[in-house]
């Protein structure tokens, strides 16, 4: 069954209706950084309680910016109460399988940084240390931070992206980052988001560097890369800081599209 974001946030709401503490909130839960709507906190989750207002317009994208995707709703008892909610833990019993599409308005953000001699010196150990835990080639890493931001951990973007890789809102809270300019954090946030981004395009580093700049909703609503502006020129940017930062870094040549993995 394909459902748009809110007519599953309908569903769990109208299977809630029983419990009149949870009748208009949702609580949003991220684990190892997947994220699952549920009528109750999940245990063992990072869970944030978001209140639905009857009054508004539309419904905010709750699952952050994820595109579509297939799941299934599943009921469960805790503490004594019957909860719903989008991840298989113990004890839960299928419901109903479903496709959710999330909005599709991605606005792009614009990098920071321009095109330049690569700066291989800054934030040497955290880069270093980012890509040893998350195996992500340090080059493409640091391509990253260089066109996000030149490396200003202060930077803020007028979409609202904060620190060395301009993480948006829901990725700091999705990464358990407690201070969005700290280089460490945003550096391996950062390095940990590419990671996932890499495992949903197959290791497609053209189109994580796309939904990295514009949002994984936009890549999924176009198909590639989104046809913006911004988003052309931030991925040719990243492109050729790649390449310049496989060579500072003495390691082989390698072009973004056949980069799949070291």
């Amino acid at each position: 069954m394909k459902l748009r974001s809110l007519d599953l946030l309908v569903l769990i709401l109208a299977l809630a209706a029983s419990a009149p503490a949870n009748a208009r909130s949702v609580w949003r839960c991220v684990r190892d950084g997947t994220v699952s709507l549920a009528t109750a906190p999940e245990p063992g989750s990072k869970c944030v309680e978001k209140a639905l207002d009857d009054a508004s317009p539309s419904v905010p994208n709750l699952w952050g910016s994820f595109g579509t995707f297939h799941g299934t709703l599943y009921q469960r008892e805790q503490d004594g109460k019957i909860v719903y909610g989008t991840r298989n833990l113990p004890g839960s019993v299928p419901l109903q399988a479903f496709t959710v599409a999330t909005p599709a308005a991605s606005p792009a953000h614009i990098g920071l940084g321009k095109i330049g001699r690569p700066q291989i010196g800054i934030y040497r150990r955290e880069f270093a240390s980012a890509a040893a835990k998350t195996g992500i080639d340090e080059a493409w890493l640091r391509a990253i931070a260089h066109a996000e931001s030149d490396y200003a951990a202060d930077a803020v973007s007028l979409k609202g992206a904060k620190g060395v890789m301009q993480l948006m809102p829901e990725t700091i809270g999705d990464y358990a980052v407690t201070d969005a300019f700290s280089a460490q954090q945003s550096i391996m946030a950062g390095a940990r988001y590419l990671k996932t981004l890499e495992a949903t395009y197959g290791g497609d580093r053209i189109l994580a560097a796309a939904a990295y700049n514009a949002g994984p909703a936009a890549v999924a609503q176009y198909g590639g890369v989104p046809p913006y502006t911004e988003t052309r020129l931030y991925v040719a940017k990243v492109k050729a800081l790649y390449e310049r930062y496989r060579q500072a870094l003495g390691l082989a040549p390698r072009s973004l599209e056949l980069a799949p993995a070291l």
